[in-house]
C-alpha cells in the first residue's frame, strides 16, 4: 500500500465535493433529530454529538485523523474553543482548510498535517482527545493505529471512532470480496477494509482503552447518503463536465453503500477513555 492508496477519492477536484455534500463538505453520516431536519441540520447536530461525546471544552487539544475537509476542525474550533490539529493524507484539503481558518479568525486554534497518521510523530500524552470518523477502514493495522492513539492522549482522554462495518464476521467473509465491495474498496478509495464491530472493540481494549459507549449510527447514515445522492442527481450535469461519467460512479458508490445497512453493514461510534 503506498500513501496514494487511500486519498485517490479525496483528491478529487474540490468543487465535487461541494455539489453533493453539506456546506461544511462533512463526508460522515449526519444525526437527524427529527423527519424535516435538512443534511446541513444533521451534519452540525452530530458534531454537537460527538463534542458531548468527547466532554469537549474549551482550551482542550484535539487531534482529527482524516480530517477531510476540515469540518469537525473548524467547528470544534469555532464553537468550543478548541486547540484541533487535523492529519489527512490528502494535500487539496489543508490548504481549503488553512483558508477558512484565516478567514474565520481561527488561524491560532487551527493546524494541519499533510501524511498518515500511522507514520506521524505524535508527542506522547499531547492530546486530550482524538476523533476518527470513517478513516479507521483506510488502516491496515488496527492494533498499531489503537496503541498511537492511547500513547498521544494525556491520562483521562477520550477516543471517538465512528466507522461502517460488516454485521459480524460471517458477513465479512461472505461478501467483502463481492464484486461491489470490490468496486467501493478499490474503484472509488483505493484501499479499505471494514471490519466487524468486535474487531475495533478487541483493538482499543487491546491497546489499553476503556469502552464508554457504542452508538448504532445506522439509520442515520443511509438518511445521509439519501440526501448526498440527492445532490449527486441535482448537480449530475456539472459533475459530468468536470469528469465524465463521474455522477454515474459516485451515484453506484453510494447506491451500493446503501444497498447494505442492517443486513450486511452497520455504522456505530465506539468512544473510548484512557483510564491511565
Amino acid at each position: 500500500m503506498t500513501v496514494a492508496d487511500t486519498n485517490q477519492h479525496y483528491d478529487l477536484d474540490p468543487e465535487v465535493f461541494s455539489l453533493y455534500l453539506d456546506p461544511m463538505r462533512k463526508y460522515s453520516s449526519g444525526l437527524y433529530r427529527g423527519p424535516d431536519d435538512t443534511l446541513a441540520e444533521a451534519q452540525r447536530a452530530k458534531l454537537h454529538f460527538v463534542a458531548d461525546r468527547l466532554g469537549l471544552r474549551r482550551g482542550q487539544r484535539l487531534l482529527d485523523v482524516g480530517c477531510g475537509w476540515g469540518a469537525l476542525v473548524l467547528f470544534m474550533a469555532e464553537h468550543y474553543g478548541a486547540r484541533v490539529t487535523g492529519i489527512s493524507p490528502a494535500p487539496q484539503q489543508h490548504e481549503y482548510i488553512r483558508r477558512l481558518a484565516r478567514e474565520r479568525g481561527l488561524d491560532d486554534l487551527v493546524s494541519t498535517e499533510v501524511g498518515h497518521f500511522e507514520n506521524s510523530e505524535q508527542a506522547p500524552r499531547t492530546f486530550d482527545a482524538i476523533t476518527m470518523l470513517g478513516s479507521i477502514v483506510h488502516m491496515p493495522d488496527l492494533g498499531a493505529v489503537f496503541a498511537r492513539c492511547h500513547r498521544a492522549l494525556r491520562t483521562g482522554g477520550m477516543l471517538y471512532v465512528s466507522e461502517s462495518c460488516y454485521r459480524n464476521a460471517g458477513k465479512r467473509a461472505a461478501f467483502s470480496e463481492r464484486e461491489s465491495a470490490a468496486f467501493v474498496r478499490d474503484d472509488i478509495f483505493g484501499w479499505g477494509d471494514m471490519r466487524p464491530l468486535s474487531d475495533l472493540v478487541r483493538g482499543a481494549e487491546d491497546a489499553g482503552f476503556s469502552v464508554v459507549a457504542v452508538d448504532d449510527l445506522t439509520e442515520h447514515y443511509h438518511r445521509t447518503i439519501e440526501d448526498w445522492l440527492g445532490g449527486v442527481a441535482r448537480n449530475a450535469a456539472r459533475l459530468e463536465e468536470i469528469r465524465p461519467g463521474l455522477a454515474g460512479e459516485l451515484t453506484r458508490y453510494l447506491r451500493t453503500a446503501n444497498a447494505g445497512w442492517g443486513f450486511t453493514t452497520k455504522h456505530y461510534a465506539l468512544t473510548c477513555t484512557k483510564r491511565r
